[in-house]
Order: structure tokens, then sequence, then C-alpha cells
């Protein structure tokens, strides 16, 4: 039985970050739910890795129909209990879809590939025998001794690994849920959902939908529990892979205590921009608005830190700051808001504390600065240094800096001064510059003329250093989902 359905000793009360309103009740799962749910994975897994390749395709294809016949509950849920505004909760449906749709192809197509074997003549010589046994001689053999002895051919096979353990972050409740569920069912494992405890309700919905378009019970189970228990499936030895988006530090302890299983680590990062003084200077303008302030900021790739070139600094700061105040703040249900509420005000007040100590050290306030309970008003920062929390750490909030620079490459060595390495964005016209920052600039992708919070769901996606580890994106996680068997055989 799925965990998230037993009768639980107690239910949380799941509420709006916005208003504080009720939205629903999630049971938190005990000890025995655990242990139900490994069990249950692991027949769900014999299952899934026996079912034909259209079957787990067609799942994943009629899940994708089934959500996008229900899209607006989806919306509403995921604006209600994640606090995003109804424009990004449609947002990420679309790319949800996507997500589906794409690791439903993938899984048609998902297979191994022929190792040639026959590439060198020394090894070929030292590794074949003679048809009676005895050392093969290439000096003495002649094209028809070779043709009845060149025939082997490995094929490497690609087969799933596992029970999966995704734990998800509240920032995309279905999206980054899918981006670990959709390449996990395509190649036959079976997971073990932890969602993040302020947004579990639309994962419940999704299982309700997956379930519905065929998967198999015993395939998912969605557990809500407190991080004891979560820790305790981390270290569990039949769970053959954990999959983690979420905070720097809970991220390396979950690798600390995942011993020898598969891990993947999807973190966060201080995205930082790099303005040229070729650039559209009003473009670059409205893109740092959305990658950096638009849901409250809280995306790993958003847009925090900002380096413009001197030429251009004036007219960026003065179309920045005008964009930033055009931004509607308020209640995320309501259509054409912008910006809602961080996910609680716990992290309002955090993030608050970081802009009065960023000032504090010498820093001014352009726009913004102050919150309203759980939302922080869009804030622009300049005169930061490298030291300070709002640069050097993960604000996670819509919080942006602002710097001048003397030139691009400037800009690029400010931007890759970071013990992050999510993805980056770089505004210019001279591709030779925006090469170079690449073998520069360590970062898992750099956008050339956008902002780092672009992603496409088939993109290989994850960062370098602190960011991360491994790559999530369709066919990547599909990869890391699964291992290989060689088979060699010899018909000659």
């Amino acid at each position: 039985m799925n965990a998230s359905q037993n009768t639980a000793v107690r239910q949380d009360a799941i509420l709006s970050p916005y208003d504080g309103s009720l939205v629903g009740h999630m049971p938190v799962s005990q000890d025995a739910d655990i242990e139900q749910a490994i069990l249950t994975a692991q027949k769900g897994f014999d299952v899934m890795r026996k079912l034909p390749r259209f079957v787990r395709a067609d799942i994943l294809d009629r899940t994708a129909a089934l959500i996008e016949a229900r899209k607006d509950e989806f919306v509403r849920l995921i604006a209600a209990e994640a606090g995003k505004p109804l424009y990004d909760a449609r947002g990420e449906i679309s790319r949800s879809l996507l997500n589906l749709r794409g690791a439903a192809r993938e899984a048609r197509a998902f297979g191994g590939e022929e190792v040639p074997l026959d590439i060198d003549g020394a090894v070929f010589e030292y590794q074949t025998a003679s048809a009676d046994g005895s050392p093969l001689d290439l000096s003495s053999a002649d094209l028809a001794t070779l043709n009845g002895l060149g025939r082997r051919v490995g094929i490497a096979r690609r087969f799933p690994i596992g029970p999966i353990l995704a734990i998800t972050p509240f920032n995309f409740p279905l999206n980054l849920v899918l981006h670990k569920l959709a390449p996990a069912f395509a190649v036959g494992n079976s997971v073990i959902l932890k969602p993040a405890p302020q947004t579990p309700l639309t994962s419940r919905l999704l299982a309700e939908v997956l379930y519905e378009a065929g998967l198999p019970q015993e395939a998912l189970s969605v557990i809500h529990c407190d991080v004891p228990l979560a820790e305790k499936l981390v270290r569990d030895e039949r769970i053959a892979m954990v999959t983690f988006t979420g905070s720097v530090p809970v991220g390396w302890h979950i690798k600390s205590l995942s011993g020898k299983k598969k891990v993947s680590l999807e973190l966060g990062g201080n995205g930082a921009v790099v303005v040229s003084d070729d650039a559209d200077v009003a473009f670059a303008a409205a893109r740092c608005v959305r990658g950096g302030v638009v849901y409250g900021g809280q995306y790993c790739i958003g847009v925090q830190r900002i380096f413009v070139h001197e030429k251009v600094y004036d007219a960026f700061e003065k179309e920045l700051v005008s964009r930033v105040e055009a931004c509607k703040v308020g209640n995320p249900m309501e259509e054409g808001v912008d910006v809602g509420p961080v996910i609680d005000e716990r992290s309002a007040m955090r993030i608050e504390s970081w802009i009065k100590e960023a000032v504090e050290q010498g820093a001014r306030v352009l726009t913004g600065g102050t919150r309203d309970k759980a939302v922080v008003m869009p804030t622009v920062l300049t005169d930061t240094k490298p030291d300070m929390k709002v640069e050097a750490d993960e604000i996670f909030g819509p919080v942006l800096t602002l710097t001048k620079v003397k030139d691009a490459e400037e800009g690029v060595r400010r931007a890759a001064d970071s013990r992050f390495g999510l993805q980056g964005g770089f505004f210019t016209n001279d591709m030779k510059a925006a090469f170079r920052a690449l073998e520069d600039w360590d970062v898992g992708a750099l956008m050339i003329n956008d902002v780092p919070i672009y992603r496409i769901d088939t993109m290989p996606f994850g960062g370098w250093k602190d960011s991360g580890l491994g790559r999530e994106g369709t066919r990547y996680a599909m990869d890391s989902m699964t291992d290989i068997k060689l088979l060699v055989v010899n018909y000659g």
C-alpha cells in the first residue's frame, strides 16, 4: 500500500505561505510506513523492470494527458501551497508536460550500443586463439583465417538499478518531482518520493494521476515524514540511489549518509550575470528582473549577482530599477501578480536580515529592502562586496546585487569567483568572449544573451563545485538511473 494512504498518527496542516490559510492536510508517515515503503519499492522494481518499453512510455504519455486535462486544478494547488504566482504555476505545468512526454519518447528508444572489439592488431592477436586453441600468429594468418576468427560482438546494455529515493524541494512541486520520477519510470525503476514538507499535496495529486494512468501501485510511494525517518531511508542499503534537489548543506549531508549507493545532487547557487558594453541594455535588464525576482527569487538558477560594464552601467541601473519597481507584488492566487511570498515568514526574515547586514557593511538599497510577513519587496542593492552574504551565499529571495566593472573580462572573473557553479548568463555579441568565458567560468551551463534561469527540461542540468553532483535532464537522468551490463559473444 502507498504510505501516503495509510492511517497516520498525525496529519500535518499545509498552509498558504501568503496568508496562512489552510490548503489541505497530509498524513505523516511513521517508522512502520518507511519500512513498508522500502518493501513496496522492492516489489515495484521487480514489476517495473520487466515491463516492455511501450508500456512504460504509454504510462508517461497518459499521465501528461491527464495532467493537461486537470491543468487548472494543478495550477491552483501549486499556487496555493507553494505561493507561486498563477503565471509561473502555468509555466510549471507546461514544463511538466514536456518532461513527461520527453521521457516517454526516450523510453521507447533508450537502449545500449555495440562496443567495437577488433580495434587493435596486437591486442587481437593476444586475446584471440586459433581454431585449435593455440596462440594466434597474425604474421602467418591469411584473410580466411582472420574472417573466421574476428567474430566477436560486444553489446553494452543499460539496465535499471533498483528502488530510487527522490527528495524534492518546494519551489517546483510538480516539475522537479517529475525530473526524478519520469526518467526513473522510463527506464524501469521504482521510486520512494519524499517531497518538501511545505508542498506535499501536489506530489500526492501527481501520484493519484500516475496510478490512474496505469502506473503499478508498487512503483511509487509518497512519504511525508520527519527528518530522522528521511535520513533512515537515505542510509538504507536496499535503496539503490538517492536523487536530491535542495539546499547545499542538506545535499552534502545526504551524500555523507548515503554509503555505497548512487547519489545525484542538484543544489544551490548565487547565479551571476555579466552585461557587456555591446549588450541590449533594455533586454538584459528585463531578463534580469524576470530571472531575479519573480516567484520571490526562489530559483536555484535565479539571478542574484549582476556585473555591468562601466560604459552602460548608468543606463542599465535605471532600466533595472524601473522594471523591478514595476513588478506587481501580492497574492499569488490573483492574476497578474509577479512576486508573491517566499515560502514562509522565517525565510523572509532571514532575507531581510541579510539585506540589513549588507547595508550596515556599506551597501546601498536602490529599491525595495522591506518585507510584510512572508512577502519580501523586490530589492536591488549596489556597493556590495564579495564577502557579504548577499553576494557570497545563496539568498533564495527577490534580491539583486548590482556591481560596476571596468570591462566584461572583469565581470566574468567576478562572476566565476564563487564556491557555486550552477548556471550563468553573459550578455554580449562578442562570440570570442563568450567561448572564452565558458573556459574560465566553471558552471554547468552558460547562457549567452540570456539569464541563468533559462532551462529547457531536456538539457543536461547540474552544477560544478558546491552546486552539485551529476546531471539531470531526461536522457541524462536516465543514464544515471541505469547501469551497464556488457555482453560479448564469440560467434566465429
